[in-house]
């Protein structure tokens, strides 16, 4: 009797186990490499000025960064739609939506604060 209900124990938590994410060194080292790459290509278009504009590399570098913040939460914080029955993905989908929100609002305020200040040459006449 005590073994069956000893294999059950170790059924249930094998099921249990193939629900979540297996924290490895394999893991860790795709993601560390990765987290380099994702780094490196970055400045490497920087300093070489590789892109003929400014405004084309700052986008590159933001899909670079949204790329990296991805890998960093699938590899580092073993987040996906399993973990915790997927409220964790949830709460990451709104902390997404509010940090959208805020930057949009911070960039769009800052624009029209430039447009409409004063310009230099007016005060220094004054």
């Amino acid at each position: 009797m005590g073994n069956s209900h000893h294999h059950h124990d170790d059924s249930h938590h094998d099921d249990h186990d193939d629900v979540g994410y297996h924290a490895s060194y394999k893991g860790y080292a795709i993601g560390f490499l990765l987290s380099v790459v994702l780094t490196a290509i970055p400045f490497w278009l920087v300093m070489n000025k590789v892109l003929p504009s400014s405004t084309a590399t700052a986008l590159v570098i933001l899909g670079f960064a949204a790329v990296q913040v991805v890998v960093h939460m699938v590899y580092f914080l073993h987040m996906n739609t399993k973990v915790e029955g997927g409220w964790s993905m949830l709460a990451l989908i709104f902390t997404a939506v509010v940090i959208f929100i805020m930057l949009a609002g911070s960039i769009w305020v800052m624009y029209h604060l430039n447009t409409n200040m004063m310009p230099v040459h007016d005060m220094q006449s004054m």
